[in-house]
């Protein structure tokens, strides 16, 4: 298991080492405003952000407010996680004794569902009683997975007693969704007494990626006058289209015109900061999540010229949901590599209520550094974080293991607060 931080390959480093600099120096500024901002608009419940570092800007790319993955998440860690799921759940419900967890609509998927057991531990472990509910129809009774840690998972059917719901004669005061509702909001949970978090209205059904990142980009504005940078390096540019018919081509014209000009504002930045490298936009579904309907290019005539067989991969998302709206976002690319290998990677980084659980590198050995790693063939280095994203280290550099975890922390949690402030 490859441990530490990855290499990063690029001599375009220097703004970012100037950045984590600055995120050091001014470390008290930066926790101080934070500690106002989640006075002002609490936290979301939990979050998981997808970073990228290009050594020039480090920049989300994608924030989900349903993760899976606590199973990746360095077990050194668990402590952190129960005092912030302790934390979480008294500010959400502070009678709460037990939570439900309403799970994705998945049996086969081993990996999630180790995900799901190990967020279920920790709830058990912060001293609540935590049983997973399924919104399948076929799961008519507990059923029981065996899962390849040596694990079991039980999933049981959820049902609807008046305005609550329970598994069997398991009514909590806390519904915690852990599915993400691509497939819209399901009746059984709606109008219910109990507290539902995140709420109904976080789902894919009625959440934009475009707002997110419309949100973000307020934050970052704040957070670079406090401590004096230029938000981009922090902040991707963003535009949202608006109706796409990929199966159809109609609003292609627009969708190029779009990619046009944001391809034309990237360039303007790399020409300010002297980056010799080909700017590159990633045009994704506005709403959905697992990589699906994600495609990069570097010019509006890709758009233009998409073959049937892309415009399909395009059209199509999670559940069979219909791409009609998309979001075209400048490309960051990751310039993160991992074992002898090389292969990209990417940190992605955990958090519950305000506060940073641990992180890892998602890798992908077939995937170049200007690609979407979300993707069939990726894996994970679960115990490539070895420190907490918490404790930077003021004597060393400012690229060094704590200090590096340091950065992704503060930078995770500006996208956390850009979804606390879209979700209220």
């Amino acid at each position: 298991m490859t441990s530490g931080v990855p290499h990063l390959t690029t001599a375009l480093n220097g703004p970012l080492l100037k950045l984590e600099a600055i995120l050091l120096e001014k470390q008290t500024q930066v926790e101080t405003w934070l500690r106002q901002q989640w006075l002002k608009t609490p936290a979301p419940f939990y979050a998981s952000v997808d970073l990228r570092n290009a050594g020039f800007k480090l920049a989300p790319v994608d924030t989900n407010l349903f993760p899976a993955g606590f199973n990746n998440l360095n077990p050194s860690f668990i402590p952190l996680c129960i005092h912030a799921a302790q934390a979480a759940v008294e500010r959400a419900c502070p009678t709460a004794k037990r939570v439900l967890i309403v799970a994705e609509n998945h049996t086969r998927n081993l990996f999630y569902l180790e995900s799901l057991e190990t967020l279920r531990d920790i709830f058990q472990k912060a001293g609540m009683e935590a049983r997973i509910g399924s919104l399948l129809e076929d799961i008519k009774e507990p059923m029981s997975i065996d899962l390849p840690s040596g694990k079991k998972i039980t999933l049981e059917p959820l049902v609807r007693n008046g305005n609550r719901v329970a598994v069997g004669d398991f009514s909590p005061c806390l519904v915690l969704l852990n599915n993400d509702l691509s497939a819209g909001r399901p009746e059984i949970l709606e109008n219910l007494e109990q507290e539902v978090i995140p709420p109904l209205r976080a789902g894919w059904s009625t959440r934009k990626k475009s707002d997110h990142f419309t949100q973000y980009n307020g934050v970052a504005k704040e957070f670079a006058e406090q401590i004096g940078i230029d938000p981009w390096l922090v902040s991707p540019l963003t535009l949202q289209c608006g109706e796409v018919n990929f199966k159809e081509k109609s609003g292609i014209e627009c969708l190029a015109r779009n990619v046009n000009n944001l391809l034309a504002s990237i360039r303007a930045k790399y020409a300010e900061y002297d980056i010799d490298r080909e700017p590159f936009v990633v045009v994704k579904a506005d709403s959905g999540t697992y990589g699906m309907g994600i495609m990069t290019v570097k010019s509006a005539e890709e758009i233009e010229n998409l073959n049937r067989k892309q415009r399909n991969k395009m059209s199509s998302a999670k559940e069979g949901l219909i791409v009609d709206n998309v979001l075209v976002q400048e490309g960051v690319y990751t310039f993160e590599t991992l074992g002898s290998e090389k292969a990209v990677a990417e940190p992605v980084i955990y958090m519950m209520d305000h506060y940073v659980i641990g992180g890892f590198y998602r890798v992908h050995t077939g995937r170049g550094v200007n690609e979407n790693l979300n993707a069939p063939g990726m894996h994970f280095e679960p115990l490539a974080f070895a420190q907490s994203c918490s404790t930077p280290d003021q004597s060393d550099l400012p690229d060094a293991e704590p200090n590096r975890f340091y950065a992704y922390g503060v930078i995770a949690r500006l996208a956390l607060l850009a979804a606390a402030r879209e979700i209220a």
